[in-house]
């Protein structure tokens, strides 16, 4: 069985205030509860007048409140900005108040700028071992007490939240495989070593008190509608913020427009092309094509859909025609198995 959850970057529209933003966050979880998604993430993003969900932990809290049986987590946090034993109390915390149903998805890219990096006080020359002692930091921290530990996680000790490693490079996926950690790729805007990644977690990977097997989500962007047109017309949002983001002009949620000639040259175009690689855009029967094929090749244990949207009728609309879509795939699948 394949499970569908949901990546929400939380986006503030052209002319709203992210006050609207975390409204539209909550209605839409509210939503993909009832639609049966398994997973619910939010992404840590600073100094991008975009995306709402800066304080992550604080938007898990307003998410979880406002749903009852939903896992909400962290897609992710980026634990260079934090330090471990922060991670542990939030995470900890959100445990306390949501037993069950809370998860813990670590990143290591800044999710920023240089500049606001350093306002973050984060450390720009960290290495990957002080990653991987962050990690496991965080781990320790989380676990049962093991005797009368000089410092605790208060509350967080004895929660064991589940951790997920989040990437779109081989670092992740090796780390997440000999942690025996769940993995996670960020393919909905970094393609490129998709399979490789996938490939190299499950061949490595090395059984965990948390987890015995190994178990892969990969993200893919999302614009379904009732016609290929109305699909197309809706990610020119996504595409215009993807565009801007590469031109160093990162703002709100665009507008969607008719036609993205208008605004991007032909290089433009190829590389927000080439990073939305994966995305389902168009009507029922072209995203259904698109979906199946992204779950045959990838043959992950869990596909999370995530799209930038400006009007939150259509972004509701595509986000149940993604839960139908791949129920009814997940069907097809078992008569197929059943039939040999």
């Amino acid at each position: 069985m394949v499970r569908y959850s949901l990546l929400d970057l939380c986006p503030v529209n052209a002319g709203e205030h992210p006050s609207d933003a975390l409204r539209n966050t909550l209605t839409l979880a509210q939503r993909a509860e009832k639609l049966g998604y398994h997973r619910y993430w939010l992404a840590e993003h600073h100094n991008m007048p975009g995306i709402a969900s800066a304080a992550t932990s604080v938007v898990i809290a307003h998410v979880a409140a406002g749903t009852k049986t939903i896992r909400v987590g962290s897609g992710g946090v980026m634990l260079p900005n934090h330090a471990p034993l922060v991670i542990a109390e939030q995470f900890g915390t959100l445990d306390a108040l949501y037993p069950g149903r809370i998860d813990l998805g670590i990143g290591r890219a800044p999710g920023t700028d240089q500049r606001t990096a350093a306002a973050l006080r984060r450390d720009m020359h960290g290495s990957e071992d002080r990653f991987i002692q962050d990690v496991l930091q965080v781990q320790a921290f989380l676990a049962p007490l093991e005797g009368n530990p000089p410092i605790r996680a208060v509350p967080g000790y004895g929660s064991e939240v589940p951790m997920w490693l989040l990437g779109s490079s081989l670092f992740s996926a090796d780390l997440a495989a000999r942690l025996g950690l769940p993995f996670a790729f960020a393919s909905h805007f970094a393609p490129d070593m998709l399979m490789d990644a996938l490939s190299l977690y499950r061949h490595r990977f090395e059984p965990s008190e948390q987890l015995d097997k190994p178990y892969a989500v990969a993200a893919m962007g999302f614009f379904a509608a009732d016609s290929d047109e109305e699909g197309e017309y809706l990610a020119t949002s996504m595409q215009q913020q993807f565009l801007n983001l590469r031109r160093g002009t990162p703002g709100q949620l665009p507008k969607p427009v008719k036609d993205m000639g208008e605004i991007w040259n032909r290089v433009e175009k190829a590389g927000v092309d080439h990073a939305m690689r994966y995305a389902a855009i168009g009507g029922r029967d072209t995203v259904r094509k698109k979906l199946r094929e992204f779950i045959y090749m990838t043959n992950v244990d869990e596909v999370m859909v995530t799209a930038n949207i400006y009007d939150q009728e259509a972004r509701l609309k595509s986000f149940g025609i993604a839960a139908d879509l791949i129920t009814a795939l997940d069907t097809e699948t078992s008569l197929d198995h059943a039939s040999l």
